[in-house]
């Protein structure tokens, strides 16, 4: 077997990255025990490459999506006020779980970042703002589990979130921290700098808010774009 032979069985036998990543594996593993055995002297499989696909990482949610999730969950239910906790203060499930109205003065809400250590006032926006107007809870935090009332732990929200988004039969893709890229976008969108994202989201570093917003700053700038070819050029 020669590497031109390898490629051929890996390509027959897989499509995704990840699956013909794992048959080179298993065929190299295979010519190093027949090496081992004295069957022959080299590994045909040790100069193939798998490519792998650019992974485009968690999804942010778009607009029609959010609004899907809204008409689910009117106002004033726990539903949409998870959903507001993390577009509006753009933090992590983690975060927003141990959020609470002992962590709001003066229009603003406190954090301190569960990952990071940071510690963020975040000015509370009006939608937010109607939707903490209307929570009822007695608890230290504003969302709780119906059981027994106590705060949620990430992982747990994470799970009953995910079934809030399919009772509003959004798609898979959809997921808590999706709000939070979908809460850099629209920061891009509304014309923040990159300083004044990271301000909010908490970003230590200016590359990491780059990440969050490209694809809005990707389409301001095409919209642009557009607009001075149309100027130049004519309609």
């Amino acid at each position: 077997m020669q590497p031109e032979h390898v490629r051929v069985v890996i390509a027959a036998l897989g499509d995704a990255p990840t699956t013909r990543s794992r048959i080179r594996r298993l065929l190299s593993q295979l010519m190093d025990y027949a090496i081992d055995k004295g069957w022959r002297q080299d590994n045909p499989v040790a100069s193939i490459k798998i490519k792998r696909r650019k992974s485009e990482g968690i999804h942010p949610w778009t607009d029609p999506e959010i609004d899907q999730y809204l008409a689910q969950w009117p106002p004033g239910t726990p539903q949409r006020l998870a959903l507001s906790l993390m577009l509006y203060t753009g933090q992590r499930r983690s975060d927003v779980v141990r959020m609470g109205p002992f962590d709001v003065h003066e229009g603003m809400i406190y954090v301190r970042q569960e990952k990071t250590n940071e510690c963020l006032w975040i000015p509370i926006h009006t939608e937010l703002h109607k939707e903490l107007q209307l929570w009822y809870g007695k608890g230290q935090t504003y969302l709780s589990r119906t059981s027994d009332g106590k705060p949620y732990t990430a992982n747990g929200f994470y799970n009953v979130f995910k079934d809030w988004c399919a009772l509003a039969r959004l798609p898979m893709r959809c997921s808590p921290h999706g709000l939070r890229k979908a809460a850099g976008r629209r920061l891009a969108e509304a014309g923040c700098t990159p300083h004044q994202i990271a301000a909010i989201l908490g970003h230590k570093t200016l590359s990491e808010t780059m990440r969050y917003t490209q694809s809005a700053r990707q389409k301001t700038l095409a919209q642009q774009a557009m607009k001075k070819y149309e100027k130049n050029r004519g309609t």
